[in-house]
């Protein structure tokens, strides 16, 4: 109702009624119906590029959080502070960012389990060509660095919240074992 008296404020009454008057005005109506149909184009284009973004992030998602629940199932201190079966957690808590041209991936999702809940942090990259439509192809996600915060509830007092490394990379040497190689001196003859 508010509309309607809106555009009837801003409507031209039309007092004259010559003919070039008349031309004018179903002139004016093409041209009206033309922008009408101009800004519904670009309205179903804009949505319609948003919704294809939308689906190549939840395909990018799912890549790579399905990638990363392969992990933490075999991982044993995964099982050992959480449990099993562990489950991912809520899509609508993720947090997903992209970056070079789609090909690098910084995720973070909610995992259950009976003894208690965390959160994974992982990076990944993929390698390979983008096309037209890419977003409905399964990706192959090499994970680089992975780690779960998780939240144990405890009897004895307040919860305990350990840090897991699920990375497949063995640790690095500490400095105490790092010992630096001698170049052997040539034999003079």
């Amino acid at each position: 109702m508010l509309a309607r008296r809106l555009t009837s404020i801003f409507k031209r009454p039309s007092t004259s009624s010559s003919s070039s008057d008349k031309a004018a005005a179903k002139e004016n109506g093409s041209l009206g119906s033309f922008g009408r149909k101009a800004v519904s184009f670009v309205l179903i284009t804009v949505t319609g590029g948003v919704a294809l973004s939308a689906l190549d992030d939840l395909s990018i998602y799912r890549g790579c959080s399905s990638k990363a629940m392969e992990k933490v199932m075999r991982n044993k201190a995964m099982i050992e502070a959480i449990g099993e079966p562990i489950e991912k957690g809520p899509w609508y808590n993720a947090s997903l960012a992209v970056s070079q041209q789609r090909h690098s991936v910084s995720c973070s999702f909610p995992v259950v389990g009976p003894q208690g809940t965390g959160i994974l942090h992982l990076k990944a990259v993929r390698h390979g060509e983008d096309s037209l439509f890419g977003f409905l192809q399964q990706r192959d996600w090499d994970i680089l660095i992975m780690d779960a915060l998780v939240h144990v509830p405890s009897n004895d007092g307040p919860q305990q919240t350990l840090r897991i490394d699920i990375s497949d990379f063995a640790p690095p040497l500490a400095a105490s074992d790092y010992k630096p190689s001698v170049p052997e001196e040539p034999e003079k003859s």
